[in-house]
């Protein structure tokens, strides 16, 4: 049984970061029902193929929420939920009839998370934009990539899914556990721009002390650091080092057979000459060499895989890590299924009736818990 056995959540069907939440949600044990419009947003590839991995574990109730009787399944969905989830522009839920205020009015426990790029409030709150636009505000965007080369987009990981469907998640489950003392909801404002903004804070913090430069590639995490980056192999394929602290550095120049007196680590002069011999050294074996070369030893150098290399590798294979070649759920809990759930299909008819049937199936002793645990 998963942590979050027995929690409901309603899932209103977006792109992104909701999506991402609700699988989340889903694969902790919560039982969603992903609500989606006949006219989806999105394009039909990212139905047919990320959503075996986004839309996994929930089912999908298709609803016309302007039509008056569907507004009204919704509704009576809503007074068994645990928590609503919606990624909409400011505005759309209300402007649908599903504003918080009426949700909670009929729900008081209802917690109510909602994300969005800019956040429900501020004069950018009703502008477009994606992901990038998002980490781009954020301050985080700028420090990625090489110094003479644009910042580099680091897919949609900071925005959509790091500062957006993670903090929703964290943002919901605190405002469920606060609901079941208090017995009234949340609205969880979870804003990508502030998500990103927060997962940069440490950046932020050696900036003002004089410990970070706005140049990229010019410093201890960014690839500035010769003993902190990637280098190519002989057959193309890419290491990554990451030898911080300065026993492991050691062992890493003493695979590479550099006396320690040649390369001080923290000699930040001596970076770019370092930086050309370590990468003169690594051009000149393979990549899976050298990952056995390093292996067992304390150097922190792994070889880089690619997404068709990642599920065979046998420590993700002996955890399990991958199912059919698409990542498992994580994180992980002792006693429980690691497996991920399979989408499912139901009508908004059938959703209300099994719902409505469960709940009044609980008996009177959960009566006065605002939150329904209820299986």
């Amino acid at each position: 049984m998963q942590p979050l056995h027995g929690l409901r959540i309603i899932e209103f069907d977006g792109l992104g970061p909701v999506t991402f939440a609700g699988m989340m949600l889903a694969d902790m044990g919560a039982e969603v029902l992903r609500l989606t419009r006949s006219e989806s947003a999105a394009p039909a590839v990212f139905d047919q193929v990320g959503g075996s991995v986004l839309h996994r574990g929930r089912a999908a109730v298709p609803v016309d929420l302007k039509n008056p009787a569907d507004q009204a399944r919704v509704l009576t969905l809503i007074g068994g939920a645990d928590a609503v989830i919606e990624g909409y522009r400011p505005g759309v839920m209300e402007r649908l009839g599903f504003g918080p205020d009426v949700l909670q009015a009929r729900n008081p426990a209802l917690v109510v998370g909602r994300v969005t790029g800019w956040g429900q409030t501020g004069p950018l709150a009703q502008a477009v934009g994606h992901d990038l636009n998002y980490i781009g505000l954020s301050g985080v965007l700028h420090a990625m990539g090489d110094a003479d080369r644009p910042p580099t987009p680091p897919l949609n990981l900071v925005g959509d899914y790091g500062g957006g469907a993670m903090m929703l998640v964290v943002g919901v489950l605190a405002a469920l556990i606060e609901a079941r003392t208090t017995g009234r909801g949340r609205v969880v404002d979870a804003a990508m721009t502030d998500g990103a903004a927060l997962l940069g804070g440490i950046f932020q913090a050696f900036r003002g002390q004089g410990m970070w430069s706005d140049r990229r590639g010019a410093n201890l995490l960014d690839g500035g650091a010769p003993f902190y980056r990637c280098y190519a192999c002989r057959d193309g394929g890419f290491v990554a080092v990451a030898a911080l602290e300065p026993r492991f550095y050691a062992a890493l120049l003493k695979g590479l057979e550099i006396p320690p007196e040649a390369a001080p680590q923290y000699d930040m002069a001596g970076w770019p000459a370092m930086h050309a011999r370590f990468a003169d050294l690594f051009a000149r074996r393979d990549r899976d060499d050298w990952a056995n070369h390093f292996e067992g030893t304390e150097a922190c150098v792994t070889p880089v895989l690619s997404l068709a290399e990642a599920p065979n590798h046998p420590h993700n294979r002996a955890r399990g890590a991958f199912d059919h070649g698409l990542p498992g759920p994580a994180p992980r809990f002792d006693g429980g299924e690691h497996k991920p759930g399979h989408s499912s299909a139901l009508r908004l008819e059938e959703a209300v009736a099994l719902w409505s049937a469960e709940g009044s199936a609980q008996g009177s002793e959960q009566a006065d818990d605002p939150i329904r645990f209820r299986r």
